[in-house]
C-alpha cells in the first residue's frame, strides 16, 4: 500500500504594516548595514546608498532579511526569498483596507458568516 505524497515546499506568505516614526534612523541603520558589507562592490554600494537615502521604503528593504525570520527553524531550507517595500496611504478604519487579502483570492475568511478570523 502506498501514501500518496505531498510536496515538502509551502509558501509563507506575511504581509506587514509599519509605522515610521524617525525615517533618519531607518536610514542611518541601512547605510551602517550597507557599510558593514565587505562583499558589495563599490559601484553597488554607491547605488544602494543613494537608494536608501531617498526612500525610506527603501532603507527598510535593505533591513528587513526574510532569512532572519525562519533561519533558525529546525528542519527546514529557505529555497527562495523576495520582498518589497513600498509608501502607501494606510487607513485601518477604511472599508476597502483589509490585511487579508492577497493574490489567489483567499480572504482569510473561515467560517460562514462573512465574519474574518480573528488574529491569534
Amino acid at each position: 500500500m502506498s501514501t500518496p505524497e505531498t510536496s515538502r515546499f509551502v509558501r509563507l506568505r506575511v504581509e506587514l504594516v509599519l509605522e515610521v516614526d524617525d525615517a533618519e534612523a531607518v536610514t542611518g541603520a541601512a547605510l551602517a548595514r550597507i557599510a558593514e558589507d565587505d562583499e558589495m562592490p563599490g559601484t553597488e554600494r554607491a547605488h544602494a546608498e543613494d537608494a536608501v537615502t531617498e526612500d525610506t521604503a527603501e532603507a527598510l528593504a535593505y533591513l528587513v532579511d526574510p532569512f532572519d525570520l525562519v533561519g533558525d527553524v529546525p528542519g527546514i531550507e529557505l529555497q527562495q526569498a523576495s520582498w518589497s517595500s513600498e509608501l502607501i496611504d494606510y487607513d485601518p478604519d477604511a472599508p476597502d483596507w483589509d490585511l487579508g487579502e492577497d493574490d489567489d483570492g483567499d480572504d482569510g475568511d473561515d467560517g460562514e458568516d462573512g465574519e474574518e478570523s480573528p488574529v491569534r
